[in-house]
């Protein structure tokens, strides 16, 4: 399974450089563990200091592994960084108007990822050409002012196409394949397996990454599920 770490700067204590310090830090080791994706999700940064941020992480993830990076929400952030993609929220443009705009000033490839909180959502970003997405939460939110009850595993057996036979009846040259999704919301390194099993791709987190006590074993215990 692949891994899917979504930063959050003010859960780190201290001031606020220190806390940018922690922050790049923490990507540094993610990166270096092989982290498949960051996703820089500084909502409250203006779109300057947000682009500074996105070139700071860029820097430290090349400088120690291969992941790939991703800005929350800020399409025109994330071609100005250079960043690898962008992650869409609900209330965003749609995954097909984002690649457009990447389309102009992009000539390699440029990943959109779709946050999705149900099954149905999720048939609707594959429909816009997103290249996966997050579904959430699909379990109970903890820590957090308004709880929300998960979704649940079974919504996201049908969000994967767990049970989805292979239609072997496809033209020659079709790349055809199941659209990945990544699960997110109350997913410990416990029951990153239960989600492995309802078909989930990857295993996507905040707390999950940020306060590892070891980043490493925790990547490879979900790329070997």
């Amino acid at each position: 399974m692949l891994s899917y770490y979504i930063t959050d700067r003010k859960q780190f204590a201290g001031t606020e450089a220190a806390r940018r310090a922690l922050l790049l830090e923490t990507i540094g080791r993610a990166a270096a563990a092989g982290v498949d994706y960051v996703q820089l999700r500084e909502k409250d940064l203006s779109i300057g200091e947000l682009e500074r941020l996105a070139a700071e992480a860029l820097r430290v993830m090349r400088s120690e592994g291969t992941g790939r990076l991703l800005i929350n929400h800020r399409t025109d952030v994330a071609l100005a960084a250079g960043a690898d993609g962008v992650h869409l929220t609900g209330t965003d443009i749609a995954a097909s108007e984002a690649r457009a705009l990447a389309a102009k000033v992009r000539s390699d490839a440029f990943l959109v990822v779709a946050s999705c909180h149900s099954a149905q959502e999720v048939r609707l970003a594959e429909s816009h050409g997103a290249d996966f997405a997050v579904l959430a939460p699909i379990f109970e939110k903890v820590g957090v002012k308004e709880l929300r009850n998960g979704i649940g595993l079974e919504e996201l057996r049908k969000a994967a196409q767990k049970d989805r036979t292979t239609d072997l009846r496809v033209e020659a040259g079709d790349t055809r394949r199941k659209f990945a999704v990544f699960a997110l919301g109350g997913v410990s390194a416990e029951r990153a397996e239960l989600c492995a099993g309802a078909g989930a791709a990857g295993i996507a987190g905040i707390r999950l990454f940020q306060h590892c006590a070891d980043m490493s074993e925790l990547i490879k215990t979900i790329r070997a599920l």
